[in-house]
């Protein structure tokens, strides 16, 4: 049984399936920004898109998080995993606000 302030977090599949994850919503996003990016006529809903999309995986992560911690799994991987798309979602909020300008 590990304990929650230990630091052995070691569970390379659990790592591998959070990862993906990540790269995924980062992908996804990163289709929405190039459907905003690439026309000329920038579409605001494609921009809008780019930090929603960012904002539902990090609650996605989160929820996976909760589900990893009641099984007693190796949840601060997914809980990173959150923070970090949270962290992406934060930059990206950008993206609508030079849309409207444009």
């Amino acid at each position: 049984m590990t304990n929650d302030v230990e630091k052995r977090w070691h569970d390379p599949p659990m790592f591998r399936a959070a990862v993906t994850y990540v790269v995924a919503v980062i992908a996804v996003a990163a289709i929405c920004f190039a459907f905003y990016a690439i026309p000329e006529d920038h579409s605001i809903i494609a921009a809008v898109l780019v930090p929603a999309v960012l904002f539902a995986g990090g609650v996605g992560a989160f929820v996976q998080t909760y589900r990893v911690w009641k099984i007693r799994g190796t949840w601060p991987i997914w809980h990173g995993a959150g923070w970090f798309l949270f962290a992406l979602f934060l930059v990206c909020l950008s993206v609508p606000g030079s849309a409207i300008t444009d």
